[in-house]
C-alpha cells in the first residue's frame, strides 16, 4: 500500500461511513492515533471509534498527498460534515475544550469543518501505524 491507496480507501470508508472498511486499512495491530493523545488498536478498537461517523451525514473528504515514502506518507486532509445527533454534537463540544457553539434548546445541528494531516506508515499491503493532527470548527452559514 502506498499513501495515495490509503487516502483513497480512507475518504471511501469516512464517506460511506463504514467501520469495517475502516479497520479493514490496518494490520491485526495497527494503530490509529486520532489525537496525539488518544490510539485505538487492533481492528475491534478501530471499528468501534470509526463507529461515531455513522452520526455524521453528508460527509465530503478532499486530501492532497504532500510526501511519500517507500513505506509511508503525510497527506493533508480537509472534511466536511452535517452533525446528525445532539451525541456527536456533546462529543465535539468536549474535545474542544469550549463552547465555541451557543446552541439553545431547538436550534439546528451545525455543520462542521475539518482540516489535519496524517501521517501513515504501511507493512506491505496495510496501515501499521496512522497518526492525526487536526482541528474542527463549526462552518460558516
Amino acid at each position: 500500500m502506498d499513501i495515495e491507496q490509503f487516502m483513497r480507501a480512507y475518504k471511501a470508508a469516512w464517506e460511506q461511513r463504514d467501520e469495517l472498511k475502516f479497520a479493514s486499512l490496518f494490520t491485526a495491530d495497527g494503530e490509529y492515533h486520532n489525537t496525539p493523545f488518544a490510539v485505538q488498536r487492533g481492528h475491534l478498537q478501530l471499528a468501534e471509534y470509526w463507529r461515531r461517523v455513522k452520526l455524521q451525514e453528508d460527509v465530503h473528504v478532499t486530501y492532497e498527498v504532500l510526501a511519500t515514502t517507500p513505506s509511508g506518507g503525510i497527506a493533508h486532509w480537509h472534511v466536511t460534515y452535517q452533525v446528525a445527533s445532539e451525541e456527536l454534537f456533546q462529543i465535539w463540544a468536549k474535545s474542544t475544550g469550549t463552547n465555541l457553539v451557543a446552541r439553545k434548546p431547538g436550534d439546528p445541528l451545525p455543520r462542521m469543518v475539518l482540516d489535519g494531516l496524517l501521517k501513515a506508515e504501511f507493512d506491505g499491503a496495510l496501515c501499521k501505524r496512522c497518526a492525526l493532527w487536526w482541528h474542527s470548527m463549526p462552518q460558516e452559514p
